[in-house]
């Protein structure tokens, strides 16, 4: 995947629509429709989208799909951690879901320059809808919290496109939901 350009508002968008055909291909394996493209030096170097339900491995988000592909690569070629922080250093990561705090959190300790992200996450959302931990000042971070490097953050684009493949996952349904262990009592009004 090699799609060059400068860093420029056209190539933000170019971007951000690769991440969105991410997001559309985890939406086609029943995923929840989440993807991203890492880039360095204006060319797409990984790319992910969720694939929690297929390992059933609710850390399998987009983002760590795309981050273990890179660094089981530079393993391979014998970077070091100090090669792979420069490298890391230099890209930006666009997502069509604002990262979560996990997400976040594993951005910034290997230090990422910069996300683009589509919608917010306002349930578990880390660059700022719940907590802002791509800003390293924060100081809603606990006592003893490992800081990060931090990194700038942008939201908004292309974010109808995002909103709108989630609302086309949940109205098909979540095939591979959990099943309710027993059945949902509705509470009775008192008499």
């Amino acid at each position: 995947m090699a799609f060059e350009t400068g860093h420029d508002s056209a190539s933000k968008m170019r971007f951000m629509e690769l991440a969105l055909e991410q997001a559309r291909f985890a939406l086609e394996n029943l995923e929840v429709p989440v993807g991203c493209v890492i880039v360095e030096d204006g060319k797409v170097i990984s790319s992910g989208s969720n694939r929690t339900s297929e390992t059933r491995n609710a850390t399998r988000h987009a983002e760590m799909e795309a981050i273990d592909t890179l660094l089981e690569e530079w393993q391979m070629i014998g970077l070091d951690q100090l090669e792979v922080a420069e490298i890391f250093s230099r890209c930006d990561l666009y997502v069509t879901c604002e990262p979560c705090i996990m997400c976040t959190t594993a951005l910034s300790i290997l230090g990422i320059r910069e996300v683009f992200y589509g919608c917010a996450n306002d349930k578990f959302g880390g660059c700022g809808s719940v907590l802002s931990l791509h800003d390293s000042n924060s100081e809603k971070l606990p006592r003893g919290a490992l800081r990060g490097k931090g990194f700038k953050c942008t939201g908004g684009l292309l974010s109808e496109e995002a909103v709108a493949l989630f609302r086309s996952f949940y109205e098909q349904g979540n095939p591979n939901a959990p099943k309710p262990h027993r059945p949902v009592r509705i509470a009775q009004e008192a008499e």
